[in-house]
């Protein structure tokens, strides 16, 4: 018998990492590191001390709470997403979770059974991949367009009697595009036609070049008969090793997901959920900065790009935390990601990894993961790209 684990590959950022091991970096050349999304900075100083207060002080900091997480948190969230998207939104349609994998996770728990089928536009977030691998569901590829945007009609007609939902992210990972709120809608629209759910994973979205609000899906006061919105903390209030996120969708949804958040992990962290609340709270302004930062530098790639493109190098999509670039070399993106690391100091990860197994759109790619890098950081990323030669 297969273990569920064996279904799928290994986790591809630490593989990526694994890559470095032998390998020096002098110092007039230190390794650029734009494999994973994640802040490096920790969380403003204020809110750390808070959290520290909140630790030493609350005995309920250090017990177990309820599995769908702190009301206080649930209805700040709930108040958040009506005054960002317009419509309704209530405490009782938020379930927080650890971490926004684990809220896809749980997404999956309650609406899929063994052998259903999921639609992925590709490239994928290689984690929403291993988890359908590992739930005994079947990820169906949803390739999209040089624009690399998903077509409803095209998704139309991967759909069968299996299908349970189709999931879209966006910004995306790893794309970076931004999803036009027409499209979102139109998938929207397809989803409630044929009875399926749309899981519309977010992470990114307060790092969206937009104003206002990038879809009108919650002003449809039905909205939870369909979508099944997911959130993250992480990105927003540099809360990666807290593990906050959230799962938004109908109550009787978040009734099934509660089972399997209960097995899994009986509640999120109260520390995270707290530091969340301060920051949903207090941090408005601080998080505008953030985005701005993360503005200015999705500025300077645009900036950067037409010395790359010059080289053969083809900016496809940029937005929130990446680029992703087509390559202009005969090898393969696996094995050209490999060479990077040694030949020009870049740890990337290749577009194999966010596509199916021999797709040659995957070869073709890569993603750069690039939010913590300044602008002169970026510069000195485009000219070592410039000059590879292989």
């Amino acid at each position: 018998m297969t273990a569920r684990t064996a279904t799928t590959f290994l986790p591809p950022v630490m593989e990526a990492r694994r890559w470095l091991e032998g390998v020096d970096f002098p110092p007039d050349r230190p390794l650029i590191n734009v494999s994973q999304a994640a802040p490096v900075d920790p969380p403003p100083r204020a809110l750390r001390q808070a959290m520290a207060e909140f630790a030493l002080s609350e005995d309920a900091a250090h017990l177990y709470g309820p599995v769908l997480g702190m009301p206080a948190l649930r209805a700040a969230l709930a108040a958040q997403i009506a005054r960002h998207y317009g419509g309704a939104v209530t405490e009782g349609q938020i379930a927080i979770t650890s971490g926004c994998n684990q809220a896809f996770c749980a997404a999956i728990a309650a609406t899929c059974g063994e052998g259903d089928e999921i639609l992925l536009p590709t490239p994928w977030y290689f984690n929403h991949k291993m988890w359908l691998d590992m739930a005994g569901a079947r990820a169906v590829p949803l390739p999209t367009g040089d624009d690399l945007l998903p077509d409803p009609d095209r998704a139309a007609a991967l759909i069968s009697e299996r299908t349970r939902a189709i999931v879209l992210v966006t910004p995306n990972n790893p794309g970076g595009v931004e999803y036009p709120a027409a499209l979102v809608r139109a998938f929207a629209g397809l989803a409630r036609a044929r009875g399926l759910r749309l899981i519309l994973d977010e992470t990114y979205r307060d790092f969206d070049s937009r104003q206002g609000a990038p879809h009108d899906l919650f002003a449809d006061p039905d909205w939870h008969d369909t979508l099944i919105h997911l959130y993250s903390f992480s990105k927003a209030y540099r809360l990666t090793g807290h593990r906050v996120g959230a799962l938004v969708a109908a109550p009787g949804l978040l009734a099934e997901a509660e089972k399997f958040l209960d097995t899994v992990a009986i509640c999120p962290g109260q520390i995270g959920q707290f530091a969340a609340l301060k920051g949903i709270e207090t941090l408005g302004q601080w998080l505008a900065g953030e985005r701005a930062e993360i503005l200015d530098r999705r500025a300077a790639i645009t900036e950067l790009a037409p010395g790359l493109e010059a080289q053969g190098w083809r900016l496809k999509g940029l937005g929130a935390y990446f680029a992703y670039l087509e390559h202009p070399f005969e090898m393969p993106s696996d094995a050209l990601a490999r060479r990077m690391v040694a030949e020009a100091g870049i740890l990337a990860l290749p577009g194999t990894m966010f596509t199916p197994e021999g797709d040659p759109a995957g070869a073709r790619h890569l993603r750069l993961a690039f939010a913590n890098l300044d602008r002169a950081g970026l510069e000195q990323l485009f000219h070592r790209l410039a000059r590879l030669s292989i």
